[in-house]
């Protein structure tokens, strides 16, 4: 028998013994999510342990949790750095404390003694040959919680996964082993509702192929892994991760082969799923389990090139103010690695950071993107710190946005009903202009269906989608960058000012009746726009009067071509009959457009221009 069997048999006890082993006023650290160690947390409330005044810390906790229960708050007070739903209530009336920490810090108060912890109680898997246990689904702040705690106690679970990187403690930093064949707990994963998809399907759009992704806590990042299986050479590096991780590994799409560094591996700290997702990552050599001080490092993090941070939130004012950890005064769940990630991310070449949020409260009654953050709201993420934001309206990016761009971006994706309340109280402190027009309160605002890529002659990506009023700075960039005669073409007259008061009337669209789109293409700056088209309803009419603008040093690559099919279809779709066009008569590449269109085209000549009109059915 090997020595570390004998050392192992000799450390075998009771849960009971274990506890008494607990004294007045300890520090008990209690490992993470469904790693509970459950027989442990059990027997830690019998009646007959004579436990007073203690302190429980925890960073998530699923299943059980007896000692926040008022009945046992002359023996426990639990500290939690971040709150889940089983004890939310109780810390809420006074019953518990919660600590507002990165995650990346909290090993550091158990390895400084900021925190000391005088009991840790453990999950583990059985020891190996080697006579090590691995920490399993969770190695988060545990590992950390083992190497500074004074006493620890380990329930030794032959169903829990033994998971591979650095996730081993060796048996001789074990002070007492409980041995258990319970079930450990078990977390399935929600099936996502619609207002769900529509903000992972938004917010899956910004997933490039190659990247590396980390999805935070919560039903939003986690359901966005169902919708990436277009995906190619993705890789994961991730606080936790759930169940729908799987079918994207088994079909080859998260395979880690273009991350930065661990490279083919998916780096995590701590997992929450079935049966079925724990014995898909035990001895799974794919699946590296490190501690939270290496995942959430931000130096760590920024290495990996195309980093996406996806992570959710309560609230977000209307200049980029993110509150995650609490509604109000009532604190909610916490800050977990949210900080940690973005900051990382910002700094990733390529990174993005997003948050997102459905755009209304679960009774639809309060807007959760506001004027202003709820009284007694916590700002997790600064303005500076905000970039992508994510509703079931769609991204509003407000990297390098002014608190004007920011406020158009923001209103924009907020439930129709709201929208024009944000802007009331934006005009009201001066954030945007008081000639702002309000915003269409409709639902339909740029919905994804009227979305195209074309590939224009030079090979070069067109992208086309709806114009929206924050698309004001990019639509005037392109209104001073054409010439003198495209200017006039276009407006008949010489114009030489595109103030916001005008532009405005080009991006703020009543989408029931009129459409307007844009033909973006990407560049080092972003995105910037080429060509425009722009259809307005005629009264007591199924006619649209139509109008087209291509930047003069994109013109004779189709985008005119494109832009008018892209336009005809839509307003097929929406029931329209034909199109009428005002057109220079000099304007001979918009007539080729139009006589090229495959229509019947019926020209009437008026002055010095073109009445041009056809029928969708006659072609």
């Amino acid at each position: 028998m090997p020595v570390w069997e004998e050392f192992y048999e000799k450390k075998k006890t009771t849960a009971k013994e274990a506890i008494k082993k607990i004294k007045h006023g300890d520090r008990i650290f209690i490992g993470t999510g469904c790693s509970i160690p459950q027989t442990l947390v059990k027997e830690l409330v019998n009646e007959e342990h004579d436990i007073v005044d203690a302190e429980i810390y925890h960073l998530l906790t699923e299943g059980d949790a007896p000692y926040i229960k008022e009945e046992f708050s002359g023996k426990f007070r639990t500290q939690s750095f971040y709150i889940s739903e089983n004890i939310r209530q109780a810390v809420n009336k006074g019953g518990g404390d919660y600590i507002p920490i990165n995650i990346s810090e909290i090993p550091y108060l158990f390895r400084s003694g900021k925190l000391p912890l005088d009991i840790v109680l453990i999950q583990t898997s059985p020891p190996d040959r080697n006579g090590n246990l691995s920490l399993g689904v969770s190695v988060d702040i545990v590992k950390s919680a083992v190497e500074n705690g004074l006493t620890i106690i380990a329930e030794v679970n032959n169903k829990m996964p033994r998971t591979m990187g650095d996730s081993f403690i060796p048996l001789d930093l074990v002070d007492s082993v409980i041995v258990s064949d319970s079930e450990i707990v078990q977390y399935p994963s929600p099936d996502p509702d619609p207002v769900t998809e529509s903000i992972a399907l938004n917010i899956a759009s910004l997933v490039e192929d190659g990247s590396t992704l980390e999805l935070g806590i919560g039903v939003i990042p986690q359901a966005v892994l169902r919708y990436l299986k277009n995906k190619k050479d993705l890789g994961i590096h991730t606080e936790m991760f759930t169940d729908p991780i799987i079918p994207l590994i088994e079909s080859g799409v998260i395979n880690g082969s273009r991350k930065s560094i661990n490279r083919g591996k998916i780096t995590a700290s701590f997992c929450m799923g079935t049966r079925k997702l724990f014995d898909f990552i035990n001895e799974n050599p794919i699946f590296e389990f490190r501690p939270s001080e290496y995942v959430n490092d931000t130096q760590i993090i920024s290495q990996h090139r195309k980093m996406i941070a996806i992570n959710s939130a309560l609230q977000i004012d209307m200049t980029g103010q993110v509150c995650l950890d609490s509604y109000g005064f009532e604190f909610y769940n916490g800050i977990g690695g949210v900080v940690d990630f973005c900051r990382g991310a910002a700094s990733a070449k390529e990174g993005k950071t997003i948050i997102a949020l459905p755009s209304t409260t679960e009774d639809g009654k309060k807007s959760r993107i506001v004027a202003n953050l709820t009284e007694g709201s916590g700002v997790v993420l600064s303005r500076a710190d905000t970039r992508y934001v994510v509703t079931e309206y769609g991204v509003a990016d407000l990297y390098g946005k002014n608190i004007r761009e920011r406020v158009l971006a923001l209103a924009e994706i907020a439930h129709p009903d709201f929208r024009n309340d944000i802007l009331k109280e934006a005009k009201k402190h001066k954030y945007v202009y008081s000639h702002q027009k309000e915003l269409p309160k409709i639902s339909i605002n740029n919905p994804r269906e009227y979305e195209r890529t074309r590939a224009l002659s030079d090979a070069t990506k067109l992208f086309v989608r709806p114009i929206r009023p924050s698309d004001e700075k990019a639509l005037r960039d392109m209104f001073y960058a054409l010439s003198e005669k495209s200017i006039a073409f276009r407006f008949f007259e010489p114009t030489k000012a595109f103030p916001q008061k005008f532009i405005q009337d080009f991006t703020t669209i009543d989408f029931s009746k009129d459409m307007a789109i844009g033909g973006f293409v990407k560049d080092l700056g972003g995105e910037q726009i080429v060509g425009v088209a722009h259809y307005y309803l005629k009264e007591d009419s199924k006619r649209a009067n139509i109008s087209f603008v291509v930047r003069d040093d994109w013109q004779a690559k189709g985008i005119g071509t494109d832009l008018l099919n892209i336009m005809s279809d839509i307003a097929k779709e929406r029931g329209l009959t034909g199109f009428e066009a005002k057109v220079s008569a000099e304007n001979q590449q918009m007539l080729s457009v139009f006589y090229n269109s495959g229509y019947e085209i019926t020209t009437k000549r008026e002055k010095d221009s073109y009445l041009i009109t056809f029928d969708f059915d006659q072609q």
